[in-house]
């Protein structure tokens, strides 16, 4: 590059839910001076917003209906990444179980994916220095020509272990259980399904330190960037 410019990098870290994926993903953006997008928040926020307008959520062609409706904004700063559904701030509320035990549902519709797709799509291609996008099909479907591809796995124990520290007091089983479940649901569906990419490098943090993935992601990305 002319002037030693650096090309955007687009990195798109994939994975189960308790493998490491958000803070792994915030982390490596923060220290190669990336943007950041969490998908899984947008998933999280057209959940939110159906179950707060009482859309039916056991009904497909209902979600569908609705699904352009909801004004989304993600902020990408990964030091400070925010998230507005219609000018209000749904952060927090985005993550209680009510959402969670939701979000397969509703992103299981394919006029879902397409319309959270597409405003993922933007904000990856308009990020200047390059941009870290964190989900379950970023690699496969929404940015399949990213310049780096990872795959974050861990065994179900490990990431139910994580998962329960995080909401804290939460049953280890139970939430090994709804991970179990979750899983299924997510790499069965029509669209769009969790998936590995082909040319992903899949990175099992089982054993390993946040540390220790956070370096090993870094390396990836710094030894992809020095071969542009």
């Amino acid at each position: 590059m002319e002037n030693g410019a650096v090309k955007p990098v687009i990195v798109a870290i994939d994975g189960p839910s308790g493998t490491g994926k958000s803070s792994t993903s915030k982390a490596v953006a923060a220290q190669l001076g990336l943007s950041y997008l969490d998908t899984g928040a947008q998933y999280r926020a057209i959940t939110w917003w159906m179950v707060t307008n009482g859309i039916d959520l056991t009904d497909p062609t209902a979600i569908a209906a609705v699904a352009g409706k909801p004004e989304i904004v993600s902020g990408t700063d990964p030091a400070h990444p925010t998230i507005t559904v219609d000018g209000v701030d749904v952060s927090a509320p985005i993550r209680t179980q009510d959402v969670t035990s939701k979000v397969s549902a509703v992103s299981a519709v394919p006029e879902v994916r397409t319309r959270i797709t597409e405003l993922q799509r933007t904000l990856a291609s308009s990020a200047e220095a390059g941009i870290v996008v964190e989900g379950r099909d970023i690699g496969t479907t929404v940015l399949p020509d990213a310049d780096l591809k990872v795959f974050l796995t861990a065994s179900a124990e490990a990431r139910a272990a994580r998962r329960s520290g995080e909401l804290k007091g939460a049953d280890v089983n139970a939430t090994r259980e709804a991970l179990i479940q979750r899983d299924a649901a997510d790499s069965t569906r029509k669209t769009s399904p969790l998936a590995k990419a082909g040319d992903a490098v899949e990175v099992d943090t089982t054993e390993l330190t946040l540390a220790q993935v956070i370096e090993c992601v870094v390396t990836l990305v710094e030894e992809k960037r020095a071969g542009q």
